[in-house]
């Protein structure tokens, strides 16, 4: 046996998805425009980054190459390694929807055949017997937002009246989620936590994939920050994920960040939450020091969605990918014979794209470990040949929804 360690890089799509325009994303790319945007230079900013995209690491491992095989053509402006050092390929996603749990369960082995509910785009979001029944059993006198939204602008439109009278600022988008704000102090952080466990319970009638909870902190719009408390409650998935088939084989699964959330604390064997990527990448060389053979150590890296993609921030998305990039050698430093990394993500946020939602694109899947050979596998068709190949490696039964890369 050997170890598996499984980094999942919130929405870094690589474009190229076939069914992309089925949900008004054709064209859509998030490394490619992120290089495309650096190469131009409207990817600087002063005191952060300058100049094209510049990701050593994860291009040696087969960034580019993978990016060709999803969309046909290398990023703009990025250097083209002389040699590759990974097994790499792209995947295509087969579950019904560009959210969170849905690349995160497909990963893991199970895809979402079913079809989430969602809230109107239009006029209120929420139906008024919904609304009702959380100001009845929250014990709150109504509640504020009631749209789609932007969670900061939101946060910064009601966030005052939030603190003056007491109702959650209640918002969702074209996910499958409920989200609700408040502020941690005036509001209380527990209080909100309840009231997202009542409201999760509300809307399973409704079949919403989360309820996520976003707390933060201020006294004005201008200094309005959310906090690292977020939470998210997440429906638990339709069928076993490989964190289930590893725990019931005696295996210890570290889940590190959200993955606990996502997976609705289901097949977790050990949690650890951090704020921040590089809070993350620490906990997750940490949770490396102590995993033994045919363990799993399991991280979402949120910063990459939460701070960049789904703020439009292409400056902000680049330099992350640029610090992550670069702690990649710490990691190979700790890597034993037999262990393998995948490095992949669960669905796109081109920031440069309309609106401020997720995009369906094709994703990254690269691996690398001291006993495998650099080659390419070309295109998966499923996010689960992504759970397979860590089954495979583990040396536990497959299961019923993809094979093994390698």
């Amino acid at each position: 046996m050997a170890r598996a360690f499984l980094f999942v890089l919130d929405s870094f799509g690589i474009g190229g998805a076939p069914d992309a325009e089925a949900f008004g994303d054709l064209g859509a790319d998030t490394l490619g425009h992120i290089a495309e945007f650096c190469a131009a230079g409207a990817g600087d900013r002063v005191g952060l980054r300058e100049g094209p995209l510049h990701l050593p690491n994860m291009s040696a491992l087969g960034l580019l190459h993978a990016a060709r095989l999803a969309t046909g053509r290398l990023p703009g402006g990025m250097q083209v390694p002389e040699r590759v050092y990974g097994v790499y390929g792209a995947a295509s996603e087969v579950s019904r929807g560009k959210d969170t749990p849905s690349g995160h369960w497909e990963i893991a082995g199970t895809p979402v055949k079913f079809d989430w509910g969602y809230f109107p785009a239009e006029g209120n979001a929420f139906p008024p017997d919904l609304v009702e029944a959380i100001c009845r059993e929250g014990d709150v006198a109504g509640i504020l937002g009631n749209c789609h939204a932007s969670g900061t602008e939101i946060i910064a439109r009601h966030g005052e009246e939030h603190m003056r009278t007491g109702k959650p600022i209640c918002y969702t988008s074209s996910d499958s989620v409920f989200q609700i704000a408040a502020h941690e102090r005036s509001f209380g952080l527990e209080r909100l936590l309840e009231l997202c466990r009542i409201v999760r319970r509300l809307v399973d009638d409704y079949n919403i994939g989360r309820v996520i909870a976003r707390p933060f902190v201020g006294d004005n719009p201008g200094n309005f920050v959310r906090t690292g408390n977020r939470r998210d409650y997440s429906v638990p998935p339709p069928e076993p994920t490989i964190l289930d088939r590893l725990e019931e084989a005696g295996r210890t699964v570290h889940a590190i960040g959200k993955i606990g959330d996502i997976f609705a604390h289901q097949g977790v064997t050990r949690l650890t939450k951090a704020n921040g990527n590089m809070a993350l990448f620490d906990a997750s060389l940490a949770a490396i020091e102590e995993a033994e053979d045919g363990d799993l150590v399991f991280t979402n890296f949120v910063d990459f969605d939460m701070l960049y993609g789904h703020r439009r921030d292409v400056p902000g998305y680049a330099a992350a990918l640029e610090a992550f990039d670069a702690r990649l050698p710490d990691l190979d430093r700790r890597l034993k014979p037999g262990d393998i990394v995948i490095l992949t993500a669960d669905h796109g946020c081109d920031p440069t794209w309309r609106g401020t939602d997720h995009t369906r694109e094709r994703v990254p899947v690269l691996m690398f470990g001291p006993s495998l050979r650099s080659r390419s596998f070309g295109i998966a068709n499923s996010f689960a040949h992504i759970g397979e190949t860590v089954a495979r490696h583990l040396g536990i039964a497959p299961g019923a929804h993809g094979r093994s890369l390698i």
